[in-house]
């Protein structure tokens, strides 16, 4: 049953009115820090009251303007938006809160800037999980794309700059040149840029030229490099002059995971799950994410800089989404999607951890954090938790979304898959397994004493912490995610 009413308007308006007063409080610090959580809860709030219709097996859109014939600028709610909408929602309460605490501990300077960004950012995030056409898709992705430009450039030195120049380059140049011909061309092939209802169909008829078909989806997997799908990934490492409660929102909360929830979308809700099957687009696609997730892992073993290898982490985990999906089959689907949802939480908090422990020690490198762990144990307690959910161990996010994704691989009988999911497991414990090890079970370096470090304020230590145990809840209790996503599933 399908619902007409502008709800799915609310969240991207309680977001974009909060943006307006973070602007106009510039000179009031506290009432700029007040509306940013206060929008954030109300965001939430408005997403979270959409659940119970979604969860009855109802769909909701609206139209706000038809531009012509097929090409509409409306939304829709349905299971796969709802797990992007939920996780990018909820995360800007917790990065809220780690925002006050990292830019006030560092006094950092355009701090209204900074929160009027991220606050468009995340407007552009729930602007990209309701759309119901790639018109809509296509314009609430930009936006994300320009309002995090200045966030990367935020420290406004020669690195920062040079970083943010990568970072539009690559991801404005992708959706100039490959995404808006791709739009382009399905709309001449098909009349329409609506999504369509069936999963396993698809906008595209039976009658259509497999090879401009090819062309399109080609255009699309490549277009959407916030996917950081190889070799249009580099400009996400490059992306880590930014300050770190930015990379978390690369990372975790907004960016790339627009960039992987649009593949999805696309795939599923435009060419279908059938005809991505009778063409072997999908199998492709799952072997091309595959060298992602292989080589993206082997270079984070060679990364010291914490946030470079946790860069590289992301690189890969974002591939098991689009592999989860590319696989056609329901548990494949079911850990791919469920993945946007365990990654983020997870993936926040290893960034917040990296975060708290440069405010608290100036540290950056790998090999200098041995001992600190009896310094900041709740810091790196959180850590190890989300390293072994990204690691793929029980009773963790990441398990769950390996478990389906082992289930999906040999659902279609594809050992190949099945053999890079392993690897990719015990390369994961290779690059996150050493840093808990070091922090808790290696001596103290010479030149600093263990009296002197403590933990980062509070504002930043109890969101990574309560983000950690929510991946250890989800993975005891995954069943929201697995039932929600399960409305979307054939």
């Amino acid at each position: 049953m399908t619902i007409e009413s502008p709800i799915p308007l609310l969240p991207i308006v309680i977001v974009l009115i909060t943006t307006i007063l973070i602007m106009f409080s510039g000179k009031k610090p506290n009432l700029r820090e007040f509306w940013s959580f206060a929008g954030s809860i109300a965001t939430f709030l408005s997403v979270a009251y959409m659940v119970p219709i979604i969860f009855n097996g109802q769909k909701i859109v609206y139209t706000l303007s038809t531009i012509a014939p097929g090409i509409s600028l409306n939304f829709r709610v349905d299971a796969l938006s709802l797990v992007f909408g939920i996780i990018s929602s909820f995360l800007w309460i917790f990065a809220t809160s780690y925002n006050v605490g990292y830019m006030r501990s560092l006094n950092e300077h355009a701090q209204t800037r900074y929160y009027t960004c991220f606050a468009v950012a995340i407007l552009g995030a729930q602007g990209v999980s309701y759309s119901g056409s790639l018109f809509s898709l296509y314009l609430f992705y930009e936006i994300i794309t320009i309002f995090t430009y200045p966030l990367v450039a935020h420290h406004q030195d020669e690195e920062g700059y040079a970083g943010a120049k990568k970072y539009i380059v690559y991801l404005m140049g992708t959706s100039k040149g490959l995404l808006l011909p791709a739009t382009v061309l399905t709309y001449v092939l098909t009349g329409t840029l609506d999504f369509s209802d069936n999963i396993v169909t698809g906008i595209f008829g039976k009658d259509y030229n497999n090879i401009w078909i090819s062309i399109a989806y080609w255009l699309f997997i490549f277009g959407f490099a916030k996917a950081a799908i190889m070799p249009l990934h580099n400009w996400l490492p490059s992306a880590m002059v930014a300050p770190t409660p930015v990379s978390a929102l690369l990372h975790a909360v907004a960016v790339v995971k627009a960039g992987v929830f649009c593949i999805s979308r696309v795939m599923l809700s435009t060419f279908g799950t059938s005809l991505l099957h009778n063409t072997n687009l999908g199998i492709w696609t799952a072997y091309i994410v595959s060298f992602t997730i292989l080589a993206a892992s082997i270079i984070a073993l060679t990364k010291d800089d914490l946030k470079a290898r946790l860069a590289y982490s992301t690189v890969s985990q974002l591939s098991y989404i689009v592999l989860g999906v590319s696989l056609l089959d329901p548990n494949g689907v079911m850990g791919g999607i469920i993945h946007i949802a365990n990654h983020g939480f997870s993936k926040i908090t290893l960034f917040f951890c990296a975060g708290a422990i440069y405010v608290a020690t100036h540290k950056k490198k790998i090999s200098d954090m041995a001992g600190l762990g009896y310094a900041m144990p709740f810091t790196f307690g959180a850590f190890a938790i989300a390293s072994l959910s990204m690691i793929g161990v029980p009773p963790v996010a990441g398990f769950v979304s390996k478990w389906y994704l082992l289930n999906g691989a040999m659902g279609i009988h594809n050992m190949t898959i099945v053999t890079v999911l392993l690897t990719s497991t015990i390369l994961n414990a290779g690059y996150f397994a050493p840093i808990t090890i070091k922090a808790f079970f290696q001596g103290k370096k010479p030149g600093w004493s263990r009296e002197n470090i403590k933990e980062a304020p509070l504002t930043m230590v109890v969101p990574l912490v309560i983000a950690s145990l929510i991946s250890v809840a989800i993975g005891i209790f995954p069943q929201f995610f697995t039932q929600l996503i399960g409305r979307l599933l054939p």
